[in-house]
């Protein structure tokens, strides 16, 4: 029987129990996060708590940042329970209830803080964790033509959760108080277990590491035995980057442009909500008619250029509808190129490694958006406005040029296979080590100069009546004199540590140790 059309393809992955359950399960997901994220701190601030200590307590989020550090235990190990994926949402799903009824018992008490930021932090932890579960199962138990249209719909649902937890949950508690919020909130999770319970396993489930060493290494191994990774990789860390240079000070741009918090308001939390929403679940059904290889190229030229709407905005005076214009389009196409990157994620995703390896990819893609807003602020600093918003079309080159690496234009559906057998000569374990911390140190000395080179362009714009001394900023670095400067040296040696055992996996990929890897990370 031939390969069903896309229409149909779509049709029946709208039919597919085992399509609505990892849809639904995406509302499990994004109830936390708006609780944490947006109603907490606006409950603990608007109940008088210092501003210190509500900005102590959005630490809460953590966790959702480094959930690549236990996901490999996911992947090893599966509770005696309702499958190696299920079993641990479930477990999660169990602890988020918990947590949120808990929360509940303090919904009279703002007067402990403390307790509120140790309950959110258990929160993030176990709706981290529900993550890396519920995300492994969609790679798991999807078909490839059921991607597309599960990617826009998970979204749409992710993103109603975290309105139900967050602005409507501030709405409501000025109703009927937090104390009965929460308890609402909670009483949500039931019947996502009961939907998690009754999710259908995958057709053919992957073999379970048999090492915690092999689910800690073989992910990365796999990974990065693949044809051109490394570019895959840079593509995965550019293709947004100029979306998330605009982004990243947008709310300071319309203030500087005089528009007021309802303005800012209507434009953010509305249009931007409802445009973003609409283009994601359009971005992810058109992939699947298009093709992921097409969508790409369309989505990521579109979301470039989307951009100059700012530049509009910047020469007018106050001007709501040019506004509100510029932030709709760009919001729709920053939509459409996620919805087609989400589905590029779970194709390149090996399911026997699933839990760890999209935690990796899906914590590569948040770094450019953690990374855009300190940029952003310096360019703007420098040059002003338009000629940044400009400069952000040409930041958006070089994942163009990543993407024609490893998807040619024309190409309709890339395919990640492993690299054929080149191998070199194994490595001896030393040999590995000694790579590793060339790589380490070269990259904690690239580190160390850019540091010093921006203490030197500080000093420097702050009209220093000495001359900037390049040298004693970097001796500054290795003798920190405050707790800033301890904070910097500490980022410095995780950041030269990661490229160390990035070093050392793509070193041992390369020599051999993923030859026993097939396409799915099944031993061959």
């Amino acid at each position: 029987m031939g390969r069903p059309g896309t229409f149909r393809s779509i049709w029946l992955a709208m039919k597919s129990w085992r399509t609505a359950s990892v849809v639904l399960l995406s509302f499990s997901s994004g109830l936390p996060l708006g609780l944490v994220w947006i109603a907490i701190p606006d409950w603990m601030r608007s109940a008088g708590v210092d501003i210190r200590i509500v900005g102590l307590i959005t630490l809460a989020q953590l966790p959702w940042t480094f959930k690549l550090v236990w996901s490999p235990l996911m992947d090893r190990y599966r509770p005696p329970f309702g499958g190696r994926r299920r079993g641990w949402a479930l477990v999660c799903q169990v602890a988020l209830f918990a947590t949120t009824l808990a929360l509940a018992g303090v919904g009279h008490h703002p007067d402990t803080p403390w307790v509120v930021a140790a309950l959110a932090f258990a929160m993030a932890f176990a709706a981290a964790s529900q993550d890396i579960a519920v995300d492994a199962y969609a790679v798991d138990v999807l078909r490839k033509e059921e991607q597309g249209i599960v990617v826009g719909a998970r979204i749409g649902i992710y993103r109603a959760a975290m309105t139900v937890a967050g602005a409507l949950a501030i709405t409501m508690a000025g109703q009927i108080s937090w104390l009965w919020v929460n308890v609402i909130l909670a009483a949500l999770y039931l019947p996502m277990m009961l939907v998690t319970w009754k999710a259908p396993e995958p057709e053919a489930p992957p073999r379970t590491p048999r090492t915690l060493k092999e689910a800690v290494w073989h992910p990365f191994l796999g990974f990065l035995a693949r044809h051109r990774a490394l570019e895959i990789l840079a593509f995965v860390l550019l293709y947004k980057f100029a979306d998330n240079l605009a982004q990243g000070l947008l709310r300071p741009f319309l203030i500087d442009k005089g528009y007021s918090n309802f303005d800012r308001g209507i434009a953010l939390g509305t249009v931007g909500f409802v445009t973003v929403l609409a283009g994601t679940f359009l971005g992810g059904f058109l992939t699947s008619s298009m093709g992921l290889g097409h969508a790409l190229w369309v989505f990521g030229f579109l979301q470039i250029f989307s951009n100059i709407g700012y530049v509009f905005v910047e020469r007018a005076a106050v001007h709501h509808l040019l506004m509100y214009s510029a932030i709709g389009f760009e919001s729709f196409t920053q939509g459409l190129g996620t919805g087609a990157f989400s589905v590029l994620l779970l194709r390149m995703t090996q399911k026997r490694f699933s839990a760890t390896q999209y935690a990796l990819f899906s914590s590569l893609f948040s770094l450019p958006r953690l990374a855009a807003g300190p940029i952003s602020g310096f360019m703007v600093d420098a040059i002003g406005w338009e000629p940044f918003f400009w400069l952000t079309l040409l930041a958006g080159v070089p994942g163009m040029v990543m993407l024609q690496r490893f998807v040619p234009l024309g190409v309709r559906e890339p395919q990640f296979t492993i690299e054929p057998p080149r191998w070199r000569d194994p490595l001896a374990p030393a040999a590995l080590w000694r790579r590793g911390l060339a790589g380490g140190a070269g990259a904690f000395a690239f580190g160390a100069l850019t540091l010093a080179t921006l203490a030197t362009l500080k000093a420097a714009r702050a009209g220093s009546p000495s001359a900037p001394d390049f040298a004693a900023a970097l001796t500054s670095v290795f003798h920190p004199a405050d707790a800033g400067g301890w904070l910097g040296l500490a980022g410095l040696a995780v950041f030269a540590l990661a490229c160390g055992l990035v070093t050392a996996a793509i070193v041992a990929a390369r020599h051999g140790a993923a030859r026993d890897l097939d396409d799915d990370g099944a031993a061959q």
